[in-house]
C-alpha cells in the first residue's frame, strides 16, 4: 500500500474535555456519523514532524484545517502520531486508531476519499532575478544545461528524463522519516548556495520552504504535457464503508472552503482550479 508521500512523490499532519460534555456535543455530529468508530472527540492520524503539513506542536495547515473540523462538529481534537512511511493505512486508518486522515490524493488505495479540499501542483524554485526566473515549464530552453534538483521516483524525474535534463539532475531521497531528514529543506539549501540551478517539489512543501528564502521564487508548473500528472486533488481520507461520515466531511469542506483556502494560502501553497489557473485568495 502507497502513502500520500510515493503517490505525490514526495510532494508529495489535545487535551479532551470534561466527559459530561460528550452526551451534548455528540448527539448533532453523530447524526451524520453513524458509522464513524468515535463519536465524542475527532480522531486525527497525522505525521508528528512533517512541517508544513503537520507536527506533534500543532503548526502545520492539516493541523489548523483539522482544528476547524473539530470545532465544526463541536467536539474535540486528539491525534495518533505516525509517521508518513510503510504502513501508514494499516496502523492508523485501517487498526481504528483515528477516523480521519488529511492530504490524500484522489483515488488513492485503500482509502474512501471525500470531495477534494483543495488542488496543487508541483513548483520549479529558483534564484530571483536570476537566469531562471520565469522559467514557467521544465520544457524551457534555458534549462538544458542546468543543474536541476529532483525528488527520485516523482513525476517530475519523469519529464526530466522525458526533456533529457537526467543526466545533470540532482535526486533528493523520496521516503525519509521527516523527524530525522528534511530532502525538501536540503534541495532548498543547495538551489540558494547555488549547488543546483533549481528545484522541484510538490507545491504545498516547495512553496512553504521558499517562501522563507528572500532571494528564491516558486513557481507552479502547469503547462507539462505528455507525462504523469503534476496536479492533484487532495482530499480527507476515511475507511472504505464510512460513507456517513463521508458526507459529514464532504459538508464542512463546502462550507468551509473560503477558510480552508486562507489556511492554505498562509502557508503559500499553490491553489489551482480545474482548468490549472491560479486561484486568488483574499486574507
Amino acid at each position: 500500500m502507497r502513502n500520500r508521500r510515493a503517490i505525490l512523490g514526495g510532494w508529495p499532519a489535545a487535551a479532551i474535555a470534561a466527559l459530561g460534555l460528550a452526551s451534548w456535543i455528540a448527539a448533532p455530529a453523530a447524526a451524520q456519523t453513524s458509522d464513524l468508530v468515535s463519536r465524542a472527540t475527532l480522531r486525527v492520524c497525522a505525521d508528528p514532524a512533517d512541517m508544513p503539513l503537520s507536527n506533534e506542536a500543532g503548526e502545520g495547515f492539516e493541523n489548523k484545517i483539522a482544528e476547524l473540523l473539530a470545532k465544526d462538529l463541536g467536539v474535540p481534537l486528539v491525534y495518533t502520531w505516525f509517521p508518513q512511511a510503510t504502513g501508514f493505512y494499516r496502523m492508523t486508518l485501517g487498526s481504528k486508531r483515528c477516523d480521519v486522515v488529511f492530504g490524500v490524493p484522489s483515488g488513492a488505495d485503500p482509502y474512501l476519499n471525500t470531495n477534494a479540499y483543495f488542488r496543487s501542483t508541483s513548483v520549479l524554485i529558483v534564484k530571483k532575478g536570476g537566469p531562471l526566473d520565469g522559467v514557467d515549464t521544465l520544457a524551457d530552453p534555458k534549462l538544458k544545461t542546468a543543474k536541476i534538483g529532483v525528488t527520485a521516483g516523482s513525476p517530475t524525474a519523469s519529464y526530466l528524463v522525458q526533456y533529457g535534463l537526467m543526466q545533470k539532475a540532482k535526486p533528493y531521497s523520496l521516503t525519509v522519516d521527516r523527524r530525522y531528514e528534511s530532502p525538501a529543506e536540503e534541495m532548498i539549501k543547495d538551489v540558494e548556495s547555488g549547488a543546483i540551478d533549481a528545484g522541484v517539489l510538490w507545491g504545498p512543501i516547495g512553496g512553504y520552504f521558499a517562501s522563507k528564502v528572500p532571494d528564491l521564487v516558486a513557481t507552479p508548473l502547469v503547462k507539462e504535457r505528455g507525462g504523469p500528472p503534476m496536479a492533484y486533488r487532495l482530499t480527507f481520507g476515511i475507511r472504505p464503508g464510512e460513507d456517513n461520515w463521508k458526507h459529514r466531511l464532504n459538508d464542512f469542506i463546502k462550507k468551509n472552503q473560503s477558510e480552508i483556502n486562507r489556511i492554505l494560502a498562509s502557508y503559500h501553497v499553490p491553489l489551482l482550479d480545474e482548468q490549472d489557473r491560479p486561484i486568488e485568495v483574499s486574507q
